[in-house]
């Protein structure tokens, strides 16, 4: 039985891996990532967040009142974290759609706030609602972490804009110190 299972849930994962298709923006069943500027740049493991429906299309909690599609706010995804589909245990016909839809709607009616509900809470709702790895505490923190350790960055592109910025501070930083110390 659990063979059987095994081999579903790996069916669905490449099925899914093959539909990423980054140049048009589409992951489906993922989670994406894109670095804020300036915070990322002093924080790479911060940054803009969103959740894709089945067919890839992303959704992210941009400001306040306002869910986009396809439109994130801070550009294109630099990483994406690609979930697998048979780990969702909510019932009824399309629950992945239905939770990422349901989460959207939530935060259409909420104001923005970047330490407390923001899209790192939008994406934890969704999966929250999806009861992803029969799960309902997915919380941002979780996402935050779980993304810099399983994300994959999109191209070499997204991974320089991902992590180069970063580096170019601390060696300023760097290189003054030693300056300053060796003088």
């Amino acid at each position: 039985m659990a063979d059987v299972l095994d081999k579903d849930s790996m069916k669905n994962y490449r099925i899914a891996s093959e539909k990423i298709n980054p140049e048009a923006s589409r992951y489906p069943y993922c989670i994406v990532w894109t670095p804020i500027p300036v915070l990322s740049w002093l924080f790479p493991f911060i940054g803009h967040m969103g959740i894709c429906t089945s067919t890839g299309i992303i959704r992210d909690f941009a400001g306040p009142y306002f869910v986009s599609e396809d439109n994130m706010a801070f550009g294109r995804p630099t990483k994406y974290w690609m979930l697998d589909v048979s780990k969702v245990y909510a019932s009824g016909s399309n629950p992945w759609d239905k939770a990422v839809h349901d989460a959207s709607e939530e935060y259409k009616h909420r104001m923005h706030n970047l330490c407390c509900d923001n899209c790192h809470s939008h994406v934890a709702m969704a999966l929250n609602l999806m009861r992803y790895e029969d799960s309902s505490s997915w919380n941002m923190i979780k996402l935050c972490l779980l993304v810099l350790i399983h994300g994959k960055h999109v191209s070499c592109a997204g991974f320089l804009k991902t992590w180069l910025p970063f580096l170019m501070l601390l060696g300023v930083i760097l290189t003054v110190a030693l300056v300053l110390n060796l003088r």
